[in-house]
């Protein structure tokens, strides 16, 4: 190849490759502008964003001497608050009984951390039937593995919501109960922040 064809194509290859590159950056402009007037919870193609976390199920605990202890969880946080787990939103819901004898208790969520398929929220108790136990913060870790998931709660040391002083948002125990075989499961979505 003579030096005067390798010159014109190298230059073709070049204009070629400035070509290629304008047409992205126009590319990378058109997406941004198209970010900028799209509503949030929408991505530029229209299709919704994936929530930035939550929690979400039912399920019964497993215990030998058969209570009957029900955690129920409705916790999510948006993508447009992804940097603030603090701005979770939702409920969850739990009861203990045996023998006719128990409580049953409702809390508005305030954080809602999850990593993986592990998840801590937190809330504050808006109602129950247990005295002193409105207006409590309480929390709870639940592991999602299947439908033998685990879960812990901000109480087990103290055996009582009511008597946890002080808990600050998004504290939970190691889940160290299980889900009782059949009766439900949990579900964790990832909370992936901007590190």
């Amino acid at each position: 190849m003579n030096r005067r064809t390798r010159t014109a194509l190298l230059g073709s290859a070049l204009l070629l490759t400035v070509a290629a590159a304008a047409g992205s950056a126009g590319a990378s402009a058109s997406d941004e502008s198209k970010r900028e007037t799209v509503p949030a919870g929408v991505s530029a193609t229209g299709e919704s964003e994936r929530e930035a976390a939550a929690l979400t199920g039912k399920a019964k605990l497993y215990r030998s001497a058969g209570d009957d202890i029900t955690f129920s969880f409705d916790a999510h946080l948006a993508a447009k608050d992804k940097a603030d787990p603090m701005k979770a939103t939702g409920t969850f819901e739990f009861s203990h009984y045996l023998n006719g004898e128990g409580a049953r208790a409702k809390a508005k969520v305030d954080c809602l951390l999850t990593g993986g398929k592990v998840a801590v929220v937190s809330g504050v108790i808006t109602d129950s039937d247990l005295p002193g136990a409105e207006g409590k913060r309480v929390g709870i870790t639940v592991h999602d593995v299947g439908r033998r998931d685990r879960l812990g709660y901000s109480w087990a040391s103290t055996g009582s919501p009511v008597e946890t002083k002080d808990l600050p948002k998004c504290v939970g125990s190691a889940p160290f109960e299980k889900v009782r075989k059949g009766t439900g499961d949990f579900t964790v979505v990832p909370w992936q922040p901007e590190l």
